[in-house]
């Protein structure tokens, strides 16, 4: 069995999840496949239990009752991971703005030492391509404000593609995780480094997608804003203490 968990939230994501789930399964690494599929009316779901018949081992779909949010569908995830063998377990959107291929960078850095391997789209500079230059700013702009506010030495603090080390995941507690869009990226990475976890970044290019709905919105911005001002000010009233 693979030690090795890849976790995909898809929504109205039958134009990509075949050719995603294709293409993981032909890297050099052997990886595992996690969708969690939050009932998309397109029929997303069937074309996975399709691929199930073709690799029965490696490819597993947990269904929502609906769109609960990004950070709820990767917290089940984990606990589907942390319930099973897995070491290292990864996030990754199934649009392909992030490459499979990278997926073996994160794996090196992990194995090479890192408790939270970062795919950045910034460590270089600005690695986007295909985002208009308003949304480019934004996220940009977006990071910079994390470090400020967290004190965090990441240069892209809301990103979505990261490799996490097992005993990451057994640390943090998932009930105390507040943000569920994309403010819940910038909470598990703050997290962990509370605790004081080896945090690495990577270099890779993000991709905007070719097809399908982008899920970006002015509401998920929001919640990225003045969720990490909150996140902040809890943070003064807890303890990170490793478990022994």
């Amino acid at each position: 069995m693979s030690k090795n968990l890849v976790i995909i939230p898809t929504y109205n994501e039958k134009e990509n999840v075949e050719k995603m789930i294709r293409k993981v399964f032909s890297l050099e690494t052997p990886f595992h496949l996690l969708i969690i599929e939050d009932n998309s009316p397109d029929g997303t779901a069937d074309i996975v239990k399709k691929l199930q018949k073709e690799f029965p081992e490696s490819l597993h779909i947990h269904e929502r009752t609906g769109k609960l949010g990004l950070g709820t569908a990767y917290i089940a995830g984990f606990k589907w991971a942390l319930e099973r063998d897995y070491e290292y377990i990864f996030e990754m959107d199934c649009d392909f703005s992030h490459n499979p291929e990278d997926l073996e960078k994160l794996y090196a850095a992990a194995v090479g030492g890192a408790d939270v391997a970062i795919g950045s789209r910034y460590i270089t500079g600005i690695n986007v391509v295909n985002w208009p230059l308003g949304r480019v700013l934004m996220s940009y702009f977006a990071s910079m404000y994390v470090r400020i506010v967290t004190g965090m030495n990441i240069k892209d603090t809301t990103a979505g593609f990261k490799c996490y080390r097992r005993k990451v995941l057994e640390t943090i507690d998932f009930d105390k995780i507040k943000l569920v869009g994309y403010g819940f990226q910038v909470e598990m990475k703050f997290t962990a480094y509370k605790f004081g976890f080896n945090i690495q970044e990577v270099s890779i290019v993000f991709t905007d997608r070719q097809e399908g709905t982008s899920k970006m919105s002015g509401g998920i911005f929001n919640e990225a804003l003045w969720g990490v001002l909150k996140m902040k000010m809890r943070s003064w009233f807890r303890k990170y203490e490793m478990n022994n």
